[in-house]
């Protein structure tokens, strides 16, 4: 599949996500019970991942989202912008961050403390996707969708240049 100019190979089909992504709301659903989790979706990317993930949350919650920043293409700038701010009030709360990728780390290293400062119970991170061998930055996440090769994928809400979002399948580009 050619998208802009890159190429991209079929990677993870609809059907593997959305097996997968059952999975993690089941774990979320037992880890949370009664918590009344607040569930913080990293925009843009994760919006496919959270539609569907919360679709198998059953404990009471609520889901707010903030956009965050750091590529152009297919790197990290390095510089993570804040786009859209949080609107919640995070004290006391079990926040479970919403990520499509967790790459570097760095925009949720640089996100956190703004988290943190609001002194919530908790605060887990859930990914689809993680790349252990780009990962630059001490970065806990509690639940990953699937541990991938350091190598540059669309579909499924991710992007390239802002094409390729719109793919129910991810795929990973061809070098």
């Amino acid at each position: 599949m050619q998208v802009l100019d890159l190429t991209f190979t079929d990677y993870l089909s609809a059907k593997t996500i959305a097996d997968r992504v059952a999975i993690l709301g089941a774990q979320i659903n037992e880890d949370f019970g009664d918590k009344n989790p607040l569930f913080l979706c990293i925009l843009n990317g994760s919006f496919m991942f959270a539609s569907d993930l919360y679709k198998h949350i059953s404990t009471p919650s609520e889901i707010s989202f903030v956009k965050l920043a750091s590529y152009k293409g297919t790197t990290s700038t390095g510089t993570v912008v804040n786009m859209i701010g949080l609107d919640k009030d995070l004290f006391n709360r079990h926040v479970v961050i919403i990520e499509d990728i967790v790459d570097t780390g760095k925009t949720l290293f640089e996100f956190l403390p703004t988290i943190d400062h609001q002194q919530p119970a908790s605060i887990s991170i859930c990914t689809l996707l993680q790349k252990p061998e780009a990962l630059k930055h001490d970065v806990a996440v509690k639940y990953v969708g699937f541990a991938i090769p350091n190598k540059f994928v669309i579909g499924y809400g991710l992007d390239y240049n802002g094409y390729g979002r719109n793919l129910p399948e991810i795929y990973q580009v061809v070098k």
